[in-house]
C-alpha cells in the first residue's frame, strides 16, 4: 500500500477551512466518490482496511442501460477458479484473469520480463496466462490523477497527499483537472496477497450474445490495473463488483446484471468447453425458473453482493438453524453471506460449521478416511463404495441452503463431497469440500464459494436487487449456448 505522508498542523488547519470549499464544489469527485476497497478473492478474511464509506457509488456509464448491448464471455476452468478472456489494446492482447465477484478491480500482469510474482511457486511451471504490453498497444495510456478512478483506486489513502505528492496543485485537485499521471497503487486482498501496479486506460473488447466468436463491441479508455508486481497473485483479476471500477460498471451494466453457470471441476483444463457468463437484460429476463433471495444492502460496504441464510439441513433432517449474523449486518457492516467467485469453497462461521459436520457424522454411516483428511486438511472424509469402480454420487445425503424469502438450494451431488482421487478396491475417497470461517466476528459472517455453485445457474439480478439460483446441467447449457467444441 502506498506510502502516506502524515498531515501537520499547519496543513489540517488550512484542510478544515477549505472544506466548505470542497462541499460546494459539485464537481469535484475527490469528495463525491468514495467506495471501499475491502477485498475478499480467493481467501477468506478481509485484509485492507478502510474508512467507512457513503452508500451512494457513481456509475460510469455514458450510455442509458437500454442502450448498452449484451455481452457473453466463455469461461475456462482451471483448478482455482474461472478465467475470462480479456481482449486489451491496439493490437488486441488476448490475457486470462480470474473472474471475482468479490472485488472490483481489474489487472493484468504486465511485462513479459518484468512481472514479478512473489511466493508463488505453486504456479512456476504452469504458465496459465499470457501478460500484457502497454508498449504494444498504441491506444494505451496511463490514467491521470484527475480521473475519478484514480480517487477510487487510492481511497484508503489520502487522496490529497497522493496527487500532491505527484505534483497536482491544489486547485487542479479541487477541480479534479489534475494533468499528472495517477500515483502507483497498492491493493490488497483477502490471506495476505497484494498487487502493486498503475491505472491504464485502454481499448476493451468484448463479444455479444449471439456470436461468442466475434467481437460486437469495443470500449475505449476502459480503465484497469497494469501491474508490474504481486504477493500470492499469479493471475490477473476481473472484479464483477459494483464499485466505479469493476467491469460491470465501467461497460454500464450495473443498472441490469450478468449470469453465470460454472462447469463441474471435472472439466478444469479441458479446452474444448466453457462455462457460459451472460451480461446485460439477456442474462435477468425471463427467469421466472428460478429462486431468488434478496439482496442484502450493506451500508458501510455497499460494492459486494450479500445474502441472508436461515438455515442449513443434511438429507431428511431438521433444518440447522443459522446464526442471526449470517443474514443481517451490525452498525459497523459486519455479518450476512458473501457470495463470491474468487473464493473456491463455501466458510461457515463456528459454532455452525461444527454443528454441520456433527449432522452430517450422524448420517453417514462409511469408515472415515482419517488419512486423507490429515494430508489435505479437510475436516470430514470418507470411504465410499462404488460399483465396479464407478463413482456414484447419490450415496452421501444432500445439503440444502435455506435463503431468506423462502429461496432453498438443494446443492448438486459433487458440490459438498468430492472425490479425492481414483476408485481403488471398489471404494473411493470423498472429503466434504466446506471450511471453517476464520475471523467470523470481522466482514462477511460466511462466504457462498464457486465451487458450491458448479452446476447451478446463478443470476445477479442488479435492477430487482437480488441473487437467482437453480440446478442446472452447465455443460448441456453452455453446449445450447455454442461454447462445446466438439
Amino acid at each position: 500500500m502506498a506510502t502516506i505522508s502524515p498531515f501537520t498542523t499547519a496543513s489540517f488547519i488550512i484542510f478544515l477551512l477549505l472544506i466548505p470549499i470542497m462541499l460546494n464544489i459539485g464537481q469535484t469527485q475527490a469528495k463525491q466518490q468514495r467506495n471501499p476497497n475491502s477485498v475478499l478473492v480467493l481467501g477468506m478474511t478481509r485484509s485492507r482496511t478502510s474508512l467507512p464509506s457513503p452508500k451512494a457509488s457513481y456509475r460510469n456509464s455514458a450510455k442509458r442501460p437500454s442502450e448498452v448491448p449484451d455481452m457473453m464471455e466463455p469461461l475456462r476452468e482451471v483448478r482455482d477458479g474461472y478465467l475470462i478472456s480479456l481482449n486489451l489494446g491496439t493490437p488486441g492482447q488476448i490475457i486470462q484473469v480470474y473472474v471475482d465477484t468479490g472485488s472490483d478491480l481489474t489487472w493484468v500482469p504486465c511485462g513479459n520480463l518484468t512481472f514479478d510474482c512473489i511466493d508463488c511457486d505453486d504456479y512456476r511451471n504452469d504458465k496459465l496466462t499470457a501478460n500484457f504490453s502497454p508498449t504494444f498497444s498504441s491506444s494505451s495510456a496511463r490514467d491521470l490523477c484527475g480521473s475519478s478512478f484514480c480517487v477510487n483506486v487510492h481511497s484508503s489513502d489520502s487522496y490529497f497527499d497522493t496527487c500532491t505528492m505527484a505534483g497536482c496543485s491544489l486547485l487542479t485537485l479541487l477541480k479534479a483537472t489534475c494533468p499528472r499521471p495517477c500515483p502507483s497503487f497498492a491493493y490488497a486482498y483477502g490471506a495476505g496477497a497484494v498487487v502493486t501496479g498503475t491505472l491504464t486506460r485502454d481499448t476493451l473488447r468484448v463479444h455479444g450474445t449471439n456470436k461468442p466468436s466475434s467481437v460486437t463491441r469495443e470500449t475505449p479508455k476502459f480503465c484497469f490495473g497494469c501491474v508490474g508486481s504481486t504477493y500470492r497473485e499469479p493471475i490477473g483479476i476481473a472484479g464483477f463488483g459494483r464499485g466505479a471500477l469493476s467491469l460491470p460498471s465501467q461497460l454500464g451494466f450495473l443498472q441490469k446484471g450478468f449470469s453465470h453457470c460454472f462447469l463441474a471441476f471435472k472439466f478444469a483444463n479441458n479446452p474444448n468447453i466453457s462455462s457460459p457468463l451472460v451480461v446485460g437484460d439477456a442474462a435477468i429476463s425471463s427467469k421466472d425458473y428460478l429462486q431468488f433471495t434478496p439482496m442484502l444492502k450493506n451500508p458501510m460496504y455497499p460494492n459486494y453482493y450479500y445474502i441472508g441464510l436461515e438455515a442449513i439441513s443434511v438429507g431428511n433432517v431438521s433444518a440447522i438453524k443459522v446464526p442471526l449474523n449470517l443474514r443481517d449486518f451490525d452498525l459497523q457492516g459486519n455479518g450476512a453471506m458473501l457470495i463470491d467467485s474468487g473464493t473456491t469453497y463455501t466458510h461457515l462461521p463456528e459454532p455452525l460449521y461444527s454443528q454441520l459436520l456433527s449432522v452430517l457424522q450422524s448420517a453417514i454411516s462409511y469408515t472415515r478416511a482419517m488419512d486423507m483428511e490429515m494430508r489435505t486438511g479437510f475436516d470430514l472424509c470418507y470411504r465410499v463404495p462404488c460399483t465396479h469402480n464407478n463413482i456414484m454420487d447419490d450415496l452421501l445425503p444432500t445439503i440444502t441452503f435455506h435463503f431468506i424469502k423462502n429461496t432453498s438450494l438443494v446443492l448438486p451431488q459433487g458440490n459438498h463431497f468430492y472425490a479425492m482421487g481414483a476408485p481403488s478396491n471398489s471404494t473411493v475417497v470423498k472429503c466434504l469440500l466446506f471450511r471453517s470461517m476464520d475471523d467470523g466476528d470481522y466482514g462477511p459472517a460466511g462466504v457462498f464459494g464457486s465451487f458450491q455453485q458448479q452446476n447451478v445457474e446463478v443470476v445477479y439480478d442488479l435492477m430487482k436487487e437480488r441473487v437467482g439460483f437453480q440446478p442446472r446441467d452447465c455443460a448441456s447449457y453452455a453446449a445450447a449456448q455454442g461454447l462445446h467444441k466438439i
